[in-house]
């Protein structure tokens, strides 16, 4: 059995299009690691454009986790990817090599390396459902109000697109009479780890990110969506709110033209990038910056061999 001290985690976080997935698989190959995806969008089947996934070429470089994992009409929410992670960490540990915990979705970094502990609230189907009929009368943005009101710690943290996270949290809060922020405990880790962020300048990230964007459509982000549609999927499935596969389906429905499609998609991406500072900010002292415009691979290679820096919440 590892001892905790001999169990080492490596985090490499950043904004969307900054450059994690090519420079994680590069270290990893020499660091003997595998990497575990934390980008939610990444789990699910059949979204692979849209979503900038690792191609199969990327992934045959160095084993990856938690990618294609479910299908569009399956939820994984936090808890169950908490479970998960953790599951194949240790699965990584016992075969005597380093995870490397690897995206852009706070929360599920976090909820790794401070050791949260999910509350297992039980459903409220009948509070869901009135919750869920509130919404379409009211829309998304005065639901995501009221949370702010009740519980602003959570509102700050759940996009007011995200209906399914919002009801979610209010579902706890109204049944329990407890802040769905509050019911996040922790545990002591059994692991140490080292945190990397990565950085670019935001003008030339945006740049990255309006390319990125354009080759998304090159490749067939359009007939993507739409093979999902024509399997069955709409709107009204959680992972298809995600940038991008909202925009696309509002073109292929003739709710906007194709550049207002694009256009949208650029600056709801430029938020999201914005909202990523919350949760991985240049003060927070559990991380070390690397500037990716400059050649710090060795650098980063360096800083994860050494003995010292590593740390446990």
């Amino acid at each position: 059995m590892f001892l905790p001290e001999n169990k080492k985690l490596v985090v490499i976080v950043g904004p969307t299009a900054v450059g994690k997935t090519d420079l994680a698989i590069e270290i990893s190959e020499q660091t003997n690691g595998e990497i575990i995806s934390a980008d939610s969008r990444y789990f699910y089947r059949g979204m692979d454009i849209g979503t900038a996934k690792p191609g199969a070429e990327q992934r045959a470089r160095v084993p990856h986790y938690l990618i294609d994992v479910a299908d569009i009409d399956e939820i994984w929410s936090l808890g169950v990817y908490q479970r998960e992670a953790k599951v194949i960490m240790n699965e990584i540990f016992s075969r005597g090599k380093m995870p490397f915990l690897v995206g852009g979705t706070g929360q599920y970094i976090r909820s790794m390396i401070e050791g949260w502990q999910i509350p297992e609230k039980s459903p409220d189907y009948g509070l869901r459902d009135f919750l869920e009929k509130w919404a379409e009368k009211v829309g998304s943005e005065k639901l995501h109000q009221k949370l702010s009101i009740l519980d602003p710690e959570a509102a700050a943290i759940i996009d007011f697109r995200n209906k399914r996270r919002t009801i979610r949290a209010l579902e706890v809060i109204l049944s329990s009479g407890k802040k769905f922020s509050d019911l996040r405990m922790r545990s002591p880790l059994d692991f140490k780890f080292k945190m990397i962020g990565l950085y670019r300048d935001r003008n030339q990230l945006y740049e990255r990110i309006d390319q990125r964007i354009d080759e998304m459509f090159e490749l067939g982000f359009i007939d993507e969506v739409k093979f999902l549609l024509k399997k069955g999927y709409s709107i009204d499935n959680s992972p298809l709110t995600a940038i991008g596969y909202n925009e696309v389906i509002g073109f292929i429905e003739g709710k906007m033209d194709f550049q207002e499609c694009v256009l949208k998609i650029k600056k709801r991406t430029r938020e999201f990038v914005r909202r990523q500072a919350n949760w991985f900010k240049p003060l927070d002292p559990r991380i070390k910056w690397f500037d990716v415009t400059v050649d710090c691979k060795n650098e980063i290679i360096a800083f994860i061999n050494s003995d010292d820096g590593w740390q446990r919440e």
